[in-house]
């Protein structure tokens, strides 16, 4: 499959604002290794090639385990992650897929505020914002991996 479109040279002006949001994203409190689970969990669900290739390299180098990012995909079952990044990638899947039940539910909520801040949360959902965004661009342009 060929891209169908180069959307960062036709909309540059979008593109920089949301690596600016990208960039305070990395420069936040949010710890770096649960942003780039949120971001990998979301691109599995999205079924993103780009973004997961993208995430999974940058976690890697990042020094991320090879166990933690093969257990990504089943983090529910998996014992590699912390209380506090499971809570997250909880809120990342049910933030994600709101066509299955169009709301966040009480209990994904309370169990990630039981591990994160009020501006820790509010940095998670723009995180889960953003790279369902990425996500949706970069599937609809036809982006392939390791371009």
């Amino acid at each position: 499959m060929s891209q169908r479109i180069d959307v960062a040279k036709l909309v540059p002006d979008i593109y920089r604002h949301f690596f600016a949001v990208e960039k305070l994203l990395h420069d936040s409190e949010l710890p770096t290794p649960t942003l780039g689970l949120v971001k990998l969990r979301a691109s599995q669900s999205n079924g993103c090639a780009y973004c997961v290739d993208m995430h999974t390299r940058d976690m890697k180098q990042a020094g991320e385990s090879d166990e933690r990012l093969w257990m990504v995909a089943a983090w529910r079952e998996a014992t590699v992650f912390t209380a506090a990044e499971r809570a997250a990638l909880a809120l990342t899947e049910e933030a994600t897929r709101l066509a299955d039940r169009a709301v966040v539910s009480d209990a994904v909520w309370q169990e990630a505020a039981e591990h994160y801040s009020e501006e820790q949360l509010a940095l998670l959902l723009v995180a889960i914002g953003m790279i369902n965004n990425w996500n949706r661009i970069l599937v609809g342009a036809r982006v392939t991996p390791g371009t």
